[in-house]
């Protein structure tokens, strides 16, 4: 797959997903889907674009949007989906101000495209005045055709970027990993803590990620990850080690079962399968020991259940 960072000089033809792809979710896969069915259709290639920052972040920073995914796993799912090139374009104050015929002249069309596929909410231009009815009369006008892709449910359930975030923010795992389609991934790198866990007999691996990914809510969840080429169990917990301390930082911290390798600065990318209670202060030590053997043998059983 290419990653672009700038409109091509010579155009190749293509159809072209539009959309921002955070999370990579059901509704995105579908999307693309019907964008890779096109393409094989009209033979040419499926290419995405994309714009960074994310739009509604460089336009209201006051809301602090946060991000389901980083941009290394958006363009490795994108990839793994069958996408031929991703557009990964600034964006900025110019752009804002573009109007939507200017986009579909400016930046559309010096892509080539011959097929356009956007989701029933996409819209474009200055001031988001640009929605997917107007981008079909553009398309009738510039000669390329257009896809709608309705509003995709599970069950009730709008599949959405923003649905997902609240589930995570509520701690609702199962319902954000089934909008998703995946488990949820925490991805950072791994950092020294206090190093606590290794004197309570649970030595954790502390993740540091990115400011502008989301957070779960705080507590305790059943997790994985790959390390060292193998699938290892684990939980994590999310908070503020309110046992140890009145006031301190959100810290993400990983025990993972039947591992003793070192982890420090390596990247690494934690699956959440599950969450297994709130957080908790602790009367002490050995209060909180005997709770974390609970914790330990829940998580196991969990995730062996979802994953047999």
């Amino acid at each position: 797959m290419q990653v672009r960072t700038s409109l091509p000089d010579d155009k190749e033809s293509c159809v072209l997903a539009l959309g921002n792809f955070d999370g990579v979710h059901l509704g995105h896969r579908r999307l693309l889907e019907q964008g890779l069915g096109n393409a094989v259709r009209l033979g040419v290639g499926l290419s995405v674009l994309i714009f960074e920052p994310h739009p509604l972040k460089a336009l209201f920073p006051e809301r602090e949007i946060k991000l389901l995914s980083t941009n290394q796993e958006r363009l490795r799912c994108l990839e793994k989906m069958g996408v031929h090139t991703v557009y990964l374009l600034p964006f900025t104050r110019e752009m804002a101000n573009t109007s939507p015929e200017q986009f579909v002249e400016k930046v559309l069309l010096p892509l080539g495209v011959i097929h356009v596929v956007v989701g029933f909410n996409y819209s474009f231009g200055a001031q988001g005045k640009g929605d997917a009815a107007l981008i079909k009369t553009l398309g009738l006008k510039y000669g390329f055709e257009v896809s709608v892709l309705q509003a995709q449910t599970i069950g009730s359930q709008v599949i959405s970027s923003s649905s997902i975030r609240q589930a995570l923010l509520n701690g609702d795992v199962q319902l954000a990993n089934s909008l998703l389609g995946h488990p949820f991934l925490i991805s950072g790198i791994v950092v020294h803590g206090e190093e606590r866990g290794r004197l309570l007999g649970y030595p954790t691996a502390n993740i540091l990620v990115s400011d502008d990914y989301l957070i779960p809510k705080h507590g305790v969840y059943a997790v994985w990850a790959y390390l060292e080429g193998k699938r290892v169990f684990g939980m994590m917990s999310i908070g503020r080690k309110p046992t140890f301390h009145d006031k301190y930082a959100t810290v993400i911290e990983v025990n993972f079962f039947d591992f003793q390798g070192d982890l420090y600065d390596s990247e690494i990318n934690v699956h959440i399968e599950a969450r297994l209670r709130d957080e908790r202060k602790f009367n002490g030590v050995n209060e909180l020991i005997k709770q974390l053997k609970e914790d330990q043998v829940e998580a196991e059983h969990v995730l062996q259940e979802i994953l047999k």
